[in-house]
């Protein structure tokens, strides 16, 4: 008998549907077995400095249409262990006692400023400055009380012949929020300099000096960059404070690091015409900038939002030069700034006898003051020192202000042994910095282990370590260089005499051998012997 054709169609279509049921319930079944493991799995690693980079910058996908991504919410606990150990040792760093000797009382002469006595209503001045718009900055008045007056005027007042602030100073964490927080009511540009820095102005008649980012982190200076010629890098002025602190110091003003919006925070409050002429936006919908500076300030090499939020170094200013002048001295080892022309330095191995009988390193503390700020810009690898500044007050018997360090931390894989230059034909070095140099190479404070933990507070760590893994192993092998350069000097038998300022008593200056001789030996405990 012959079977309709109909009957025969549904028939096969009765087992192809049959089949594909098998089929697909066969996947199912191996979907499901699949995901029952799925909790037992390991949890993928933690993103690595440069992927949170990428991240917080918006480089991949579509974060960068909405701007910097969130911080990550939980952290591995290795890394929190690991921020805590080091958070430790950077605090029993400061609690030692080459970070807290005895201070004498300072005298009066050597504060750098003093609260003026109250004036009365009738000895004001009609012509005295009144701001044009109350409605951005706060209605504060400020007296000789402390608890009046804002966290920078407090630091500036706080200031000494010694130093810019004290060991463990209660007014740097308000400054630092201040710094990183505060609602910025004016951004103007900063004229003078090679590259582009703004002022920012805070409700308080506060200010702050900004430097943008204009690198990434892990981007290190091409070899074939002359020194005059490098970009300056936000992270090297935030990390350039943290390490001056460190070394014991505080020569160099508070820094913080921050994200500021292109657009509300400078563009639509600028009065800086000139500056407001340079804003403009990318192909990429990034806002940019690029102001008006001797170098790098063009189109081409344009500051850019991303899109609208860019990283910043946000420093605090020092006083008026209208209330407290400051004296520009050039630097004896000076660079020639040129590309074929070597200083004299360079080719005069003697020359240190000639700057030791010229004044002012003639006398007082300058020579191992000038020593100090070698030490810091070598572990920096910073070039680009041709002048320095000190306060007019105090004349040669002060501190070295350690000002403009964007051009450090730009190589990792090479040192320049030439920074070195002043302290190996000099072989001077204060006997304090001797001993912290040392403390800081022992397990319990080595220098890259609290400058990570030290770094970890400012703001901007929460993107991105603000210096990568690889600076931090070059400050460690700095500093050993430091070391064995001193202790070349020390069995060259060169001549001890020394000009330094005793610890104890900051307002006397002395003369004493005391920095090749004596040199106390290290305990594991971490301490000096004796």
């Amino acid at each position: 008998m012959l079977i309709p054709l109909s009957r025969k169609m549904r028939c096969r279509s009765r087992t192809i549907c049959l089949s594909l049921a098998f089929v697909t319930f066969f996947l199912y079944l191996l979907l499901e077995l699949d995901s029952l493991p799925v909790y037992q799995r390991p949890r993928d690693p933690p993103l690595s400095p440069r992927t949170l980079t990428d991240l917080a910058h918006g480089d991949h996908g579509p974060v960068g249409v909405h701007g910097l991504a969130e911080p990550p919410t939980q952290v591995p606990a290795a890394v929190d262990g690991a921020q805590e150990s080091g958070l430790s040792k950077l605090e029993a760093l400061f609690d030692h006692p080459l970070y807290n000797g005895p201070g004498a009382p300072i005298p009066e002469e050597d504060w750098l400023m003093k609260v003026k006595p109250k004036i009365k209503s009738s000895e004001k001045s009609s012509n005295m400055w009144v701001s044009a718009s109350q409605e951005v900055y706060e209605d504060v008045q400020w007296n000789s009380s402390i608890d009046s007056q804002p966290p920078w005027l407090r630091f500036q007042l706080g200031i000494s012949r010694w130093q810019l602030y004290a060991h463990r100073d209660p007014v740097m964490e308000p400054l630092a929020r201040q710094l990183a927080t505060h609602r910025i009511v004016s951004a103007v540009q900063k004229h003078g300099g090679t590259q582009l820095k703004l002022v920012m102005s805070f409700p308080n008649y506060g200010k702050a000096l900004f430097k943008p980012m204009k690198q990434e982190r892990d981007e290190e200076t091409n070899y074939n960059l002359y020194y005059f010629s490098d970009f300056e890098r936000h992270n090297a002025e935030v990390a350039a404070f943290h390490l001056d602190r460190v070394l014991g110091y505080r020569r160099v003003p508070p820094v913080v690091g921050r994200l500021v919006d292109v657009v509300t925070e400078i563009k639509d409050i600028t009065t800086d015409r000139k500056l407001a002429k340079t804003f403009f936006t990318s192909p990429v919908g990034s806002v940019c900038f690029y102001g008006q500076c001797s170098y790098y300030c063009s189109t081409e090499h344009a500051v850019c939002g991303r899109p609208r939020l860019l990283e910043a170094s946000l420093a605090a200013m020092l006083p008026d030069a209208g209330l407290q002048a400051r004296r520009s001295w050039r630097s004896p080892w000076r660079r020639s700034y040129s590309r074929s022309k070597l200083a004299k330095w360079q080719s005069d191995p003697d020359y240190c006898s000639r700057v030791k009988k010229s004044s002012p390193f003639d006398r007082g503390t300058r020579l191992v003051d000038f020593m100090d700020m070698v030490i810091l810009d070598f572990l920096m690898g910073n070039m680009d020192r041709h002048h320095f500044e000190t306060f007019e007050k105090f004349g040669n018997n002060t501190f070295l202000l350690h000002l403009d360090n964007g051009r450090g931390f730009g190589r990792h894989s090479k040192d320049e042994p030439s920074i070195l230059t002043p302290l190996t034909q000099c072989c001077r070095i204060r006997r304090s910095t001797w001993l912290r140099l040392q403390l800081l190479t022992l397990p319990g404070f080595r220098l890259s282990e609290v400058m990570r933990a030290s770094l970890s507070l400012d703001p901007l760590h929460h993107a991105a370590p603000l210096l990568t893994e690889q600076h931090l192993a070059a400050l460690d092998r700095r500093l050993g260089a430091v070391l064995q350069a001193v202790s070349r000097c020390r069995a060259d038998e060169v001549i001890r005499d020394e000009v330094t300022r005793d610890e104890v008593s900051r307002d006397e200056v002395t003369r004493d051998k005391v920095i090749y001789d004596d040199i106390p030996h290290w305990k594991d405990t971490g301490t000096p012997a004796g």
